[in-house]
């Protein structure tokens, strides 16, 4: 098993229901299990235009799927959950990205991994520290406590919203 960590965000459609049917989805994936899920926090939008405030967690997850086949689900939770491609960083129903895929650099034309902009994201790097902790050894052999340190956390605000899993395993 790999531990893969996911990153959750939603501004739309409600979006502390919108995390939780994800991780609800999530829990549902084959050959995976969920370790921990994150508090919810809160984030202005980075994307065009006015758009509603974010609300972000992070999934750690236990998988046997490969990185490309995981990619494939996630895109699945967020075609079902009512995602659209149309312009990039607007508005959504569901975002999910796989930040961490255990100790493994990919970089492909659809998946990068590192995600290559977790390092300057709060609402990814605040919530990842929660259920990781700041000793976490990035692929770089960085820590991620370093990481934390370069970056503000600006307006990030940890909300009192929790998402419930149920483990699941095949």
């Amino acid at each position: 098993m790999t531990t893969a960590y996911v990153g959750l965000g939603s501004n739309l459609a409600d979006p502390s229901v919108q995390l939780q049917e994800a991780v609800e989805a999530l829990v549902r994936l084959p050959s995976s299990r969920i370790q921990t899920v994150s508090s919810i926090y809160k984030s202005r939008a980075i994307g065009p235009g006015a758009q509603p405030d974010y609300l972000n967690a992070v999934v750690a997850l236990e998988t046997l799927l490969a990185p490309l086949p995981l990619l494939d689900a996630l895109q699945e939770i967020e075609r079902a959950q009512g995602r659209i491609r149309i312009e990039r960083w607007a508005a959504r129903t569901m975002d999910l990205d796989i930040l961490l895929y255990g100790q493994q650099w990919i970089d492909t034309p659809r998946l990068q991994v590192p995600h290559p902009a977790m390092a300057k994201r709060n609402f990814v790097l605040y919530p990842l520290a929660q259920i990781a902790g700041p000793q976490l050894v990035l692929p770089n052999g960085r820590l991620l406590g370093t990481l934390l340190e370069k970056c503000a956390r600006g307006d990030l605000v940890q909300t009192q919203g929790q998402l419930h899993h149920n483990t699941h395993s095949d």
